[in-house]
């Protein structure tokens, strides 16, 4: 089927523009039309000849109307003018068949059905001799199931007892550490048959525990404790494999005696109280984990001169049945990547930069129940009647000695990449990515491997994807998803070009409470949908919840594909956080994890997980046009503007002007332009790159620290909100520059403050246009093209 632009005002047959253009035309043609054009250059031929021999000394006569009647158009409308779609008339060869009457024709009849008797007898005896020359011993081939059929049987080979006995075989490996389960991940995909499956290792500088726990001693009664709260002298039978959690990776090393100071979250409004009562200079900070990202607050501290910080979950910021008072917990300072080559791969050849602390602050995680203590409280409780831990208004500050002896050690991370090849487009990439580093790897490498296992097994009977499935399984990722960051900048030239969207396995199921899904703007469409249809086949009885959707910063090793690259993703996990609570940063910290049996016996939902993710893969790497939708990444940027009193007139006027270009190019009157059957591939193609390449435009050159890259992941809170917008007005007033100029000029912080509004301002500004213009684009990709009117 083609298409063309025609002028509204011409008249007349339109047979002569027909014949110069159809050679031009970029769209499709079915497989019967294109038989059908096969036997028209004789056609013409014919027709030429016949239309000579009429018109013998006549040089005006215009063509024969019974040779060539005109291609009766029918019109579908399109945004940017009309499109012509050309169909044959039934009745086309008719117009070129002879009179009989010819003197050879008769002989021609039997010349032709010599021919075809012959043909028909061969025919007959090659299946004679095949039939009985050849036996089959191979399995008759199975027909391909259309994308239906092809879901349900990739969901009904997903079941909690081959996801249960996964990760039994997983945890029962002898050897814990990182190497064997990275070598027993890449035996297990081969074998299932993933043929195309790579382990690789990178060196590099790993943070942790010393040969002894690191320890807080309290001046004024000369007590020692473990970061858990146990006196040091206790720790023999009470000291805990889990011990290894209790400490802060890449923190400086060494031992600092300050008083302790209150600061609750960290934030600018708490720090300009504690610095009303003391000078913060070499003292330690006791911080609450919530609200902002650890490493932003850890530079306001560091600015500030303070020399240590001791860092604790509030139990009112935890789940209600989730006990933390005497859990400690274990952090990671490393922004992501190796320490030593930060910014590039660690590949051979490369420098690296020495140290191993990333941070001059000691920094050292501690459980509640000490907080409570040092900070004097008398807080009890957790839940709706919880009170916030806090130091009285006239308590003693205590004077602590902090001792941190963490090690530097160079080891191996591994990865696993296994790459599922895809026909039609194989240099596009669906990544699917979990991790196997710690015990929490167990569930999502289990319900990997089902994954691949599923869709080999569908592989076998034929089917191939679209776009290529590359399954990764990172190392590292504890200590700051070194080896997802070391694979991506080793290939991020590529991914930049290839990488169409990422699907988390971070961690599937870390309660049972609620079912939460994270995923770019682009992607909220279609994972609201899986959801949804998941959820009417719910796990427990009674009342299914709605899609609970957002697209909230997301921890672990989607952080690279989302921050960096801008790459659209989506995660679907079980939490024990309810529906209607808000929830805080506090995934930073990394408790003991509980197993999946504990957490799942049943492994029911470890299952409702895997199928959800397969639909999703299936979904990305199969559909002709991307299920992106450009439309919710307008409408998420007119919500973070909507309640924002610093947003100017020309901010709002770009952002409802890219809602309403994005609100046309997915309205059903682009639906024929964009629709993949009316279109040839190489148009596909790029309507796909749009829609893939839009988040790209809100790639921000330098962030804050903590906070990603991509401007369109929002951090929690109350009210969906940029993020350099929620954190502008404090990045200043404690910098070395805002506090040299305030000596002199007080009012400079003011004007500081603004400076950096109104740059935050300027960078979504910009961001909002470059969408628009890419929007523009994709729409111009369908329209007419002026120079083939006539």
């Amino acid at each position: 089927m083609a298409y063309r632009k025609v002028c509204d005002a011409q008249p007349g047959p339109l047979v002569g523009e027909v014949l110069q253009c159809s050679a031009g035309m970029d769209l499709d043609w079915d497989l019967d039309k294109e038989e059908l054009q096969e036997t028209e250059p004789g056609m013409d031929r014919m027709q030429l000849q016949h239309v000579e021999r009429q018109r013998p000394g006549r040089s005006d006569t215009g063509p024969d109307p019974e040779l060539m009647e005109p291609i009766q158009p029918s019109v579908s409308a399109s945004p940017h003018g009309r499109f012509e779609r050309l169909q044959e008339d039934p009745n086309y060869i008719s117009h070129f068949t002879r009179a009989p009457g010819h003197k050879g024709q008769w002989r021609l009849h039997c010349f032709l059905l010599r021919y075809l008797l012959a043909g028909v007898g061969l025919f007959i005896l090659g299946l004679l001799i095949g039939r009985f020359a050849h036996t089959p011993t191979g399995k008759p081939s199975v027909p391909l199931p259309d994308t239906s059929d092809l879901l349900e049987e990739i969901l009904g080979g997903i079941t909690a007892d081959k996801i249960e006995a996964l990760q039994r075989s997983f945890a029962s490996l002898s050897d814990d550490s990182e190497e064997t389960r990275a070598r027993y991940l890449y035996r297990q995909w081969v074998g299932i048959g993933l043929s195309d499956v790579h382990l690789s290792s990178h060196t590099v500088p790993l943070s942790l525990p010393g040969p002894t726990p690191n320890t807080i001693m309290d001046r004024s009664s000369h007590q020692c404790f473990l970061p858990n709260g146990i006196p040091c002298d206790q720790r023999g039978q009470n000291e805990k494999p889990s011990q290894k959690f209790s400490y802060a990776a890449y923190s400086a090393v060494g031992s600092l005696e300050g008083e302790v100071v209150d600061v609750q979250y960290g934030g600018v409004e708490d720090l300009r109280r504690a610095r009303k009562g003391m000078n913060l200079t070499n003292q330690i900070a006791l911080v609450k984990l919530g609200r902002a990202p650890l490493l932003y607050k850890l530079s306001l501290l560091s600015e500030l001169g303070v020399g240590g910080v001791l860092l604790y979950v509030d139990p009112c910021d935890s789940p209600p049945d989730r006990h933390i008072w005497h859990q400690a917990f274990r952090v990671t300072l490393n922004p992501g990547g190796d320490p030593s080559t930060p910014g590039y791969p660690n590949v051979v050849g490369m420098s690296r930069e020495a140290g191993g602390s990333l941070t001059s602050l000691l920094v050292q995680p501690i459980s509640a129940f000490l907080a409570k203590r040092l900070l004097s409280s008398s807080s009890t409780g957790q839940g709706d009647t919880c009170t916030p831990l806090a130091m009285p208004p006239n308590a003693e500050q205590k004077k602590i000695m902090l001792s941190i002896g963490n090690q530097l050690a160079y080891k191996k991370i591994y990865n696993v990449v296994g790459y599922l090849r895809g026909a039609r487009n194989p240099d596009r990439y669906v990544l699917v990515g979990s991790h196997h580093d710690n015990d929490q790897g167990g569930a999502a490498s289990a319900i990997m491997t089902q994954l691949i296992a599923t869709v080999t097994e569908q592989t076998k009977r034929g089917w191939a994807p679209d776009r290529t499935t590359v399954f990764c399984s990172w190392g590292g990722s504890a200590l700051g998803n070194i080896g997802s960051y070391e694979w991506g900048e080793d290939n991020s030239v590529v991914l930049q070009s290839s990488a169409v969207a990422y699907v988390s396995l971070n961690s599937p199921v870390r309660g049972t409470e609620t079912l939460r899904a994270t995923a770019s703007p682009s992607l909220l469409q279609l994972t609201s949908d899986i959801q949804r249809r998941q959820l009417l086949s719910c796990i427990r009885g009674g009342n299914c919840p709605g899609p609970n959707v957002s697209s909230l910063q997301l921890p672990g090793d989607v952080s690279f594909f989302a921050s960096q690259l801008a790459v659209p993703t989506l995660e679907f996990a079980f939490e024990q956080t309810k529906a209607e609570e808000t929830t805080s940063t506090i995934s930073e910290a990394q408790f003991s994890a509980e197993s999946p049996e504990t957490l799942d016996p049943l492994f029911k939902f470890h299952e409702t997980i895997a199928k959800m993710t397969a639909e999703a893969i299936l979904r990305l790497v199969n559909d002709p046009v991307l299920p992106f939708y450009p439309l919710d990444i307008a409408l998420d940027v007119q919500n973070k503007l909507r309640d924002n009193s610093v947003a100017s007139l020309a901010l709002l006027t770009s952002a409802s002007s890219l809602r309403d270009r994005a609100a046309f190019f997915q309205s059903e009157t682009m639906r024929p332009a964009n629709d993949p059957k009316e279109r040839d591939p190489s148009h596909v193609r790029m309507l796909n790159d749009v829609l893939r390449d839009l988040e790209k435009s809100f790639l921000v050159p330098e962030p804050l620290p903590g906070v990603y890259r991509n401007l369109l992941y929002s951090l929690p809170g109350k009210t969906p909100q940029f993020s350099i917008l929620r954190f502008s007005p404090e990045v200043h007033p404690y910098s070395n520059m805002t506090r040299k100029a305030a000596r002199y000029i007080p009012t400079n912080q003011e004007v500081l403050h603004h400076s950096s509004v109104n740059q935050s301002l300027s960078l979504i500004l910009r961001a909002i246009q470059s969408a628009e213009r890419l929007v523009c684009f994709g729409l111009a990709l369908f329209e007419n093209n002026p120079s083939d009117t006539k």
